[in-house]
């Protein structure tokens, strides 16, 4: 199969020196790369550049992405009939900033704009604006590929994220879901659209079902 597998943070800047991101390390979808290489895919891994794990990464490409537009970028240059499997493993910021404010002398907020915002204000005010949704292109991009999502939760329980991920896959017409995260308990969920969950408790039992259900759909 010809596979794209998309790994680590995003981050959105705030200034040209201070960025927002997250904890996303970038182990899981390098793995996953390295595994579906070894087992004789073409592999494409996307990864962020502010990922911390230096791992092997086992891809006949590998490229970084910055923003969530830089990785939206990115896949839509590789979008094509021809790809089989995304896996869309990426930390992919949920927010990105908007105007900022600083309190003036006389309690009025004033919107700050410079390159590096000073902290000379005791208060600011950062607006933080929802980031589009890359998984809701994936379809269009990637006609004919099985195309698997995450969804990472850390509060509610098992069920709630089982059916976060249900929903996630009607609004997005993936075909799979990998459900994980303190919400969910120890291990991975593979969901499919009808909510049928396949428990696998490590990546070593994660990643060949994913390629199964990848193979079988291609």
């Amino acid at each position: 199969m010809n596979c794209i597998v998309t790994a680590g943070p995003t981050f959105e800047p705030l200034d040209e020196v201070r960025r927002l991101t997250n904890f996303s390390t970038g182990r899981l979808g390098s793995e996953l790369a390295s595994f579906l290489t070894a087992a004789g895919h073409q592999v494409t891994l996307l990864i962020g550049q502010q990922a911390t794990w230096h791992g092997e990464r086992r891809a006949a490409a590998v490229e970084t992405f910055t923003t969530t537009a830089s990785l939206r970028e990115k896949l839509g240059k590789l979008a094509s009939s021809e790809i089989h499997a995304v896996f869309h493993a990426a930390a992919v910021s949920d927010f990105t900033f908007g105007k900022v404010f600083e309190r003036s002398p006389a309690g009025d907020l004033v919107e700050v704009k410079a390159a590096k915002i000073p902290t000379r204000s005791e208060y600011l005010l950062v607006e933080l604006l929802a980031t589009p949704k890359i998984i809701f292109d994936l379809r269009r991009s990637f006609p004919k590929a099985c195309l698997v999502g995450w969804k990472y939760e850390m509060d509610g329980d098992r069920q709630s994220v089982l059916t976060r991920a249900t929903r996630q896959i009607a609004e997005s017409k993936t075909n799979l879901c990998v459900a994980n995260g303190a919400a969910y308990g120890s291990g991975f969920g593979i969901v499919d659209a009808a909510g049928q969950v396949i428990h696998c408790e490590g990546m070593r039992d994660l990643f060949p079902a994913l390629e199964k259900h990848a193979i079988e759909r291609h």
